[in-house]
């Protein structure tokens, strides 16, 4: 049986000199292959990249915006002193809740009892005075017909008689201020509500005219909560929805809800009242002030919270996935988008806001475009892909 020898590597030899091959470096086996033609294997040329894609299409999203509020009580009654007097009792006990009407402080009533008394008897003198007028003029009109008394007389008669009448009114309007007063001197709760700390304890003067501050009632069954709000995002969410790219809410009240300072959502549901009339000048912001039920009392008046608000429905919204949108060096939103060719691109997005786990897109991609969300670290712009549905993913 004949071999063939390579000329190349018989020239090497040297004559024919015998070679011995298993003494041979190994990179001297890879020169003679190579001396003899032979090539290394080569990688069979790359077909396209299979990624994972989710397809964009418009969704109806309801907006909303979360903004830091605190909040204050539905009522706040200042109980002041409305007489001049000492403490006597306290009536309640502080921190606990009160009923309207019920009796919180007790004020020493006796100068004022006396008063009353002193009142009465002025009344009732001012009573008889007018008794005797009224007799005295009944009896002239019948003695000036018969010109037994003068015109003159008669009519000074009936003048005693008005006299005795204003002096009755009068008597009872001091009769009645006085019978205020007393009542005045039983303090008793302007609202129901829950009561604070006392300001005054037993033995304290308190005053009238400085309206001497004795506790504070505050209802917390519904607690209000304000919220600024910029005034350019006001002007802004108004243009939107004149214009129709956001729709109100529904009929009726915006919802808010509620996020405390410790990061729980509050359970109970609260509506927008109202919002304010004028800008801060400070801060450029306006109020807003949204009504919530508290009937576990959980909220207090002063507490941090967040509020977020309904501010519309947007029916074409485009919702691009959180996982396929990074950031270049200066901050821009970028994703990856299949082309028509099944060619990557890459697209600079204007993101508005987070909706649960994607971002709201407002420039930068259109409806029915396939997102690439599973496979990025393989592929760069101009790469072919081969895209499917990305396992797990939820399509908008």
């Amino acid at each position: 049986m004949m071999t063939r020898s390579c000329p190349k590597a018989a020239a090497a030899r040297g004559g024919g000199a015998p070679l011995r091959l298993a003494a041979a470096p190994l990179f001297l086996a890879a020169a003679l292959a190579s001396a003899c033609g032979g090539k290394p294997g080569a990688p069979p040329p790359a077909g396209p990249v299979e990624v994972g894609v989710v397809t964009i299409r418009p969704t109806s999203v309801t907006l909303t915006r979360e903004l830091p509020g605190r909040t204050s009580a539905f009522r706040v009654a200042e109980v002041r002193a409305r007489v001049n007097g000492i403490v006597l009792k306290r009536l309640f006990v502080e921190g606990s809740d009160v009923k309207e009407g019920q009796p919180l402080f007790l004020i020493d009533p006796a100068p004022y009892q006396a008063a009353l008394e002193g009142a009465r008897a002025t009344l009732a003198r001012a009573e008889a005075t007018e008794a005797n007028a009224r007799l005295q003029a009944q009896r002239y009109a019948d003695l000036v017909k018969d010109n037994a008394v003068s015109q003159q007389e008669y009519d000074a008669a009936v003048a005693g008689l008005k006299t005795a009448q204003a002096d009755i009114a009068a008597a009872r309007a001091a009769e009645q201020v006085a019978r205020i007063n007393v009542g005045y001197t039983a303090v008793t709760a302007p609202v129901s509500g829950r009561i604070g700390r006392s300001a005054v304890t037993e033995g304290a003067f308190v005053q009238a005219a400085q309206a001497t501050l004795l506790a504070t009632v505050q209802q917390l069954d519904r607690v209000y909560v304000d919220v600024p709000q910029s005034s350019t995002e006001v002007l802004r969410l108004r243009r939107e929805l004149e214009s129709g790219r956001l729709q109100g809410a529904g009929q009726g009240q915006a919802k808010v809800r509620l996020v405390t300072d410790d990061g729980r959502e509050f359970p109970e549901v609260g509506a927008l009242q109202f919002t304010d009339v004028s800008v801060d000048p400070g801060t450029g912001s306006v109020l807003l002030r949204a009504l919530f039920p508290n009937p576990r009392g959980e909220l207090l008046p002063g507490m941090f919270v967040r509020a977020r608000i309904e501010e519309g429905i947007k029916p074409d919204a485009l919702l691009v996935p959180q996982v396929g949108v990074t950031r270049d060096p200066k901050g821009t939103a970028v994703a990856l988008v299949v082309g028509a060719d099944q060619k990557v691109e890459r697209r600079l997005l204007a993101t508005d806001r987070v909706v649960g786990d994607a971002w709201l897109v407002t420039d930068g991609i259109k409806a029915g475009e396939q997102v690439i969300v599973d496979g990025l670290q393989k592929v760069r712009p101009g790469s072919l892909v081969k895209p499917v549905p990305a396992a797990g993913a939820k399509q908008p």
